[in-house]
């Protein structure tokens, strides 16, 4: 029963939550290869051994496979010449250049190509949608936690409990609205109205003055209040559907450029990549996730199809984006890279790949599941 409730509760979360990002992901490709009159052979969730398929009537081979660590979508006449039926190569005839995949044009490859991660995107877009729309966005309240010692809050008067409801003479809804009017106004004073006790009391705030770096090495000043917003004072928005779709769009991009820099700070060092997570750590936060809800189990999803996207767009070869490097490359020169430089290219894609999966897999073992402490309290 032990081992039922464990594949319950960690691997079923796990193997639901990648296939449909995986299917998605596959399903871009297919469904953009179908309308660029490619012929898809196969389509299959997971790799290995088959457990169950069946063929439609476009002679695609739909597939479940063994090992649910993915999927792939095989393409007719990927190349310019196939084996024959005694294993040699043959070029292809004109019938079956109308639905190979090399005979078509650089830009129907590159929007087949293409297609995969876009999806993935698309998904994170409709879900976020789904979740602001059904559920609401969560917007925290303006009420005051904790007052930091020193800071321009405890100089003001403002004490823990208190409910700010305005700031520079704008309403303050949320604590985002507190902490931009008071970013955008460093050493200036601003009134504030808070309500305490159930009366209103007007004080008057000086953020103090904090000078941050950005991105590309310019210089600017934002306030600094010193106040903590209180977690358990939550509300939930909903959205109509355009302005759900809309803020969804917002999120995703946001999310995409937060990912990227994450990775931005693991190359360069200033973040450790320790907190690089693999398929181990993926499978733990979906069932710590899914046991936290349905809605937070989505949201989840979202997050993990943006960066499923961003990671397929990445210049490796085996990766969607290295295909979209040659393409580029084909358009520079006007003519395909010699196969010579592919294969040599797709090689190292692989081997670039694999080590990756292994440094992640090493950390999952090693930082999240604290393998090596475990086997050394064996031993001592």
């Amino acid at each position: 029963m032990e081992l039922i409730g464990f594949v319950w509760d960690n691997v079923v979360p796990f193997v639901f939550v990648l296939t449909v990002l995986v299917f998605v992901h596959e399903m871009g490709h297919y469904w953009v290869a179908r309308r660029s009159g490619v012929r898809v052979e196969v389509f299959s969730i997971g790799f290995g051994p088959e457990i169950y398929g069946w063929n439609d009537g476009a002679g695609t081979r739909w597939k479940i496979s063994a090992i649910p660590l993915g999927g792939y979508v095989k393409m007719f006449g990927e190349a310019d010449s196939m084996e024959d039926d005694e294993g040699d190569e043959r070029a292809l005839t004109e019938a079956e250049k109308k639905v190979s995949f090399a005979h078509k044009g650089l830009l129907q490859r590159i929007a087949i190509v293409a297609a995969g991660p876009i999806a993935n995107f698309v998904l994170a877009i409709v879900l976020f949608a789904g979740i602001f729309g059904i559920s609401g966005s969560p917007r925290l309240l303006p009420f005051v936690a904790t007052v930091q010692s020193g800071s321009a809050a405890a100089e003001a008067g403002l004490t823990p409990g208190d409910e700010i409801l305005r700031a520079g003479g704008e309403a303050v809804l949320s604590f985002d609205d507190l902490r931009r009017i008071v970013s955008g106004n460093p050493g200036v004073p601003i009134e504030i109205v808070v309500a305490r006790d159930g009366a209103e009391k007007v004080l008057s705030a000086t953020p103090h003055v904090k000078t941050v770096t950005g991105p590309d090495g310019s210089e600017s000043k934002i306030g600094l209040l010193g106040v903590s917003a209180d977690s358990s004072k939550l509300e939930y928005v909903r959205f109509g559907p355009v302005d759900a779709v809309w803020k969804s769009v917002e999120v995703t991009i946001s999310m995409s450029w937060r990912i990227l820099e994450y990775l931005g700070q693991m190359i360069v060092g200033s973040r450790p990549s320790e907190e690089l997570g693999g398929p181990l750590r993926i499978a733990q936060m979906s069932a710590e996730v899914a046991e936290g809800g349905f809605v937070n189990l989505i949201n989840f999803m979202a997050l993990l199809s943006i960066n499923l996207g961003l990671i397929n767009l990445f210049p490796i070869p085996m990766l969607d984006g290295g295909h979209l490097v040659f393409f580029v490359a084909e358009a520079i020169r006007g003519r395909p890279l010699t196969e010579r430089i592919q294969e040599y290219g797709f090689r190292f894609g692989l081997i670039l790949v694999l080590l990756l999966m292994v440094f992640a897999t090493w950390n999952d073992l090693v930082h999240h599941f604290k393998v090596l402490e475990f086997l050394e309290g064996l031993v001592t």
